[in-house]
């Protein structure tokens, strides 16, 4: 709709505290009656699609004369900044209250400055839909501009730029061209000011506010613009109007087609750019051109893609390092005593081991474990404790260095001074509209919503009962899977002993090992089934809770659905690496769980294989699904959307159309990225000591991730509406703190769960062959059981070996020692040692880790003298306006004294910001 007629006073903006880039809370329009009653007076008798189709002449214009595909109004001139989407309900009476909303909704817009044109439904492909277009023209723009704060472009960039690397000939396989990893000149810039725009370089008015700044813009008006008045409280917002049916869309559009440049000249084509250059699995080796995503889809996506990328970039160090550690492993396997010991007939054929399990469970010789003893040295050797160290080193390296990443990424896409933005802490519209009450905000004098505290308190306190009963669910269902495991593992030894088929695999695949990887398979199940129905409740108890502003709202939600995550994902491996074969008993006292299942014990090689076997089933699970769950699904949504369209012409299927085929790229979208990433981080730290392969599976992962990510957003799913963010958010801090953790469980894990402190005590301590220090170990860790000291409960049902003694993994007196079964004090060496190693290995890479964090900068030096040296230009150039301006007016004013005395203190301003 025109704004011919209407005066600027009239667009309804409140200005009052806006210098400062301070939020506007509540809705950010007045209704003019005397306007309002114009406006009615030139519609009075259409229904809202067609008083919105009425432009500056109120006449419609031949939309045949332009292509389908472009991305203006039917004048070709103005741009579409926004699109809502609505159709007509079958039920007449509930039409009727969606036309009315709709009617004052868009009066509203019209009065905001917006100008609105519509696509009647007979023009869409489907013949249901109606498109409403939306245009912010320039005065629009450059006020909502000012009220966000925006830094535009003031002056050219005069810092020298860095010095090529002189590796660069190395590198440039890797490179994109220069224009499309520089889309836009370098500049200075200041927040815009719409009194002084001639400070800024407007060189074309259409262009000076790039897409995604309009977008924004507009989605800022849309999310604050009333429809009417209800129940005491004010209607507005276009999120109510989407929840209600109102509308059935709101999206700003995609530039052109993915895979062809648009045909309209005035059409930048970067979704072309992206797709091309960035959103191909056949560019997985490039890097990637991280500010046209940023100027494209805004910040917060930007850096987004400059976290994963990173974070992929030093996965390739630990990497390498972890491949070369199973390398070593793999090498010397052969030379392990341990295994020799097992495999050996004369050794581990004479061994014959305790029942594993009551009645069923028949005696058995330890060789029969030999295979899975080779497979355990691959991860349970010498390097796994350098691994571990050196990853409690890493995972410190790549945080800091990402800081100077962030720091650098903040001074170039001008969030230097950027405090979580207005969008972030504005007040949320479902805030606005639920919270009845209002006090005055003893900082701007002016009443606000707020919500009780009483409310608060009931709200949480639903909200923490809430999540903990979820948790206890996933508890619950995790001592189920041990139950599981407790009672299969007797079936599956049954079957493997009597089953003559599987005796060529008998060496590889053992009882224990079968009831592992079957239990693993079952709990990924668990917790993928747990992690979908969460996930709404996490949503909804969070909407219950009524935050206050986006960013609280986004860490709620984060924290919620982290800490079920952490428990969901990370407890089957808890279970393995610190519980498992812990609290056995011996077999005359075993210790049963609920006195009916007897308590797992590990395989005599250790548990560090088994709990190999749950990170990789669970972790590859993970992975697998997640692409599945990214790219087949809105592949095949998509194409079941669009089925229709692709049997019509192509300039009949309008760019508003292709997109609203499109899926939706929500607010929560880049929610569920980080989070599949923070907890792809948790196994690759927390437990990488079982499993140095850990980091090269999610390096493969993430140079998937990162295509399939660009993939989907460029082609699968709608534009989403431009939003700012100057770091990772919360999620930095989940990090920092998995960080620290990881020490401490891998300090554990090589204490308890791996076979390395025995050893160890064994080598210095009770070897009696200096030649072979590590003979006999096998021997010295398994104790003595007199078969006739069983209880009724646990002795076999059989005895074809005619057994008198067996031997279980321990360290007791033997049945004719005055101490019988009593832990010897070779078991309290080896537990001193562990406590000793934790002790030591945390505190040595704790050390290392703060050490590191201090010697290296937040940010680098580089950056800030370039924030200084911008700093100090943008005071420079805007004194020097200021003085310009004065001595104009001083011109104009004979023997003015008062203009006189301003314009020098405006020259000591300039004096002292060029000191400074």
């Amino acid at each position: 709709m025109s704004r011919s007629g209407r005066k600027e006073e009239e667009t309804l903006i409140e200005m009052s505290g806006t210098g400062d880039g301070e939020d506007l809370n509540g809705p950010l329009y007045e209704i003019n009656s005397n306007a309002d009653s114009e406006i009615r007076s030139h519609s009075e008798g259409l229904s809202s699609t067609e008083s919105t189709f009425l432009i500056t002449n109120h006449q419609r214009i031949d939309k045949n004369l332009q292509s389908k595909d472009s991305v203006f109004f039917c004048d070709g001139i103005r741009r579409i900044d926004f699109v809502l989407s609505y159709v007509d309900d079958p039920n007449k009476e509930v039409d009727r209250k969606k036309s009315d909303r709709r009617r004052e909704f868009e009066m509203n817009l019209q009065k905001a400055g917006l100008e609105l044109e519509t696509e009647d439904k007979k023009e869409s492909e489907s013949g249901k839909i109606y498109f409403l277009k939306i245009h912010a023209p320039w005065e629009v723009l450059c006020t909502y501009a000012e009220v966000l704060n925006l830094k535009m472009p003031i002056r050219s960039n005069d810092m020298e730029a860095k010095a090529d690397n002189p590796l660069h000939w190395l590198i440039r396989i890797f490179k994109l061209p220069y224009n499309v990893m520089n889309p836009e000149d370098d500049y200075f810039t200041a927040p815009f000011n719409k009194q002084k725009q001639e400070l800024f370089k407007i060189e074309d008015q259409s262009k000076f506010f790039s897409p995604a700044t309009r977008n924004r813009i507009v989605y800022y008006i849309l999310s604050r613009c009333p429809y009417g008045v209800g129940e005491e409280k004010r209607k507005f917002g276009v999120k109510r109007l989407l929840s209600n049916g109102t509308y059935t869309s709101a999206f700003p559009l995609h530039d052109c087609q993915y895979w062809k440049l648009s045909m309209d000249g005035k059409c930048e084509s970067e979704r072309y750019t992206l797709y091309k250059h960035w959103a191909r699995f056949g560019k997985f080796y490039k890097e990637q051109p991280l500010d046209l995503i940023r100027k494209y889809y805004g910040e917060k996506i930007g850096i987004y893609f400059a976290w994963l990328g990173f974070y992929t970039e030093m996965l390739f160090f630990a990497a390498i390092v972890g491949f070369f550690c199973f390398l070593y492993g793999w090498i010397t396997m052969d030379e392990s005593i341990s295994s020799k010991e097992i495999c050996d007939n004369d050794i581990g054929g004479q061994i014959i081991m305790c029942p594993l399990c009551d009645k069923r469970c028949e005696f058995w010789r330890l060789n029969s474990t030999c295979e899975p003893s080779q497979y355990s040295h691959l991860f349970d050797n010498v390097a796994t404790l350098f691994f571990a160290i050196f990853m409690g080193i890493w995972v410190t390296l790549f945080l800091e260095f990402w800081k100077r990443r962030q720091a650098r990424l903040e001074y170039e896409w001008d969030l230097v001074d950027f405090e979580e933005e207005q969008q972030q802490l504005q007040l949320r519209p479902e805030y606005e509209a639920k919270c009845t009450h209002k006090k005055k905000n003893p900082v701007t004098q002016e009443m606000e919503p707020y919500l009780p505290i009483t409310s608060k308190a009931a709200r949480f306190c639903f909200s923490g009962a809430t999540v903990l009963f979820w948790i206890s669910l996933i508890i619950a269902s995790m001592i189920a899977i041990i139950v599981y495991r407790l009672a299969v593992y007797a079936a599956f030894a049954s079957i493997m002993e009597n089953n003559h088929t599987l005796e060529p695999i008998s060496g590889l695949l053992t009882p224990q090992l079968a009831t592992s990887v079957t239990a693993s398979c079952l709990n990924f199940i668990v917790i993928m089934i747990l992690n979908f129905l969460y996930e709404r409740v996490a949503i909804w108890i969070t909407d219950m809770e009524i935050p206050r502003t986006h960013l609280e709202y986004e860490n709620r939600l984060t924290m919620k659905m982290f800490l079920f995550q952490f428990v969901n994902y990370y407890s089957s491996c808890f279970y393995v690496a610190f519980f498992k074969g812990k609290f056995v008993g011996f077999p005359g006292d075993y210790t049963y769980m609920f006195n009916s299942w007897r308590n797992e014990e590990c395989d005599p090689a250790g548990c560090l294989i088994e709990l190999t076997t749950q990170l990789t089933i669970v972790m590859a699970g993970k992975q697998i699904w997640g692409n599945i769950q990214e790219a087949l699904v809105p592949f095949v949504w998509n194409w079941w959307r669009s089925r229709r369209a692709r049997n019509s012409p192509e300039n009949l299927y309008s760019r508003w159309e292709q997109d609203y085929d499109l899926q939706i790229f929500g607010q929560l979208g880049l929610f569920y990225e980080y989070l599949e990433m923070v907890v792809q981080f948790g196994f690759i730290t927390l437990f990488v000591a079982s499993f140095p392969l850990a980091p090269l599976l999610a390096l493969l992962n993430n140079i998937l991730e990162i295509r399939v990510d660009a993939w989907k957003l460029t082609t699968q799913f709608r534009r989403p509406f431009a939003a700012k963010a100057h770091s990772i958010g919360v999620w930095q801090e989940i990090l920092n703190g998995m960080a620290v953790l990881s020490v401490v469980t891998n300090a554990f894990i090589v204490a308890f769960t791996s076979d390395m402190i025995p050893r160890l005590v064994y080598y210095y301590a009770y070897s009696e062959n200096e030649a072979s220090p590590m003979s006999g170990y096998i021997n010295s860790s398994l104790s003595v059981f007199d078969i006739s000291d069983f209880s009724d409960l646990s002795t076999p049902e059989t005895n074809e070996m005619n057994v008198t003694l067996c031997r279980y993994r321990d360290y007791r007196y033997p049945p004719d020692h005055h101490k019988r079964y009593h832990h010897t004090m070779q078991y309290w060496h080896i537990l001193a040692a562990k406590m000793a190693f934790i002790i030591i290995m945390e505190h040595v890479v704790f050390v290392v880790k703060f050490f590191v964090a201090w010697l290296i900068p937040d940010v680098p030096s580089e950056v800030k003298a370039r924030i200084k040296r911008e700093k100090y230009l943008t005071q420079r150039i805007l004194h020097e306006y200021e003085l310009t301006k004065l001595q104009q007016k001083l011109a104009g004013k004979e023997h003015c004294a008062e203009v006189a005395k301003q314009v020098q203190a405006t020259e000591g301003k300039v004096q002292l910001s060029a000191y400074m």
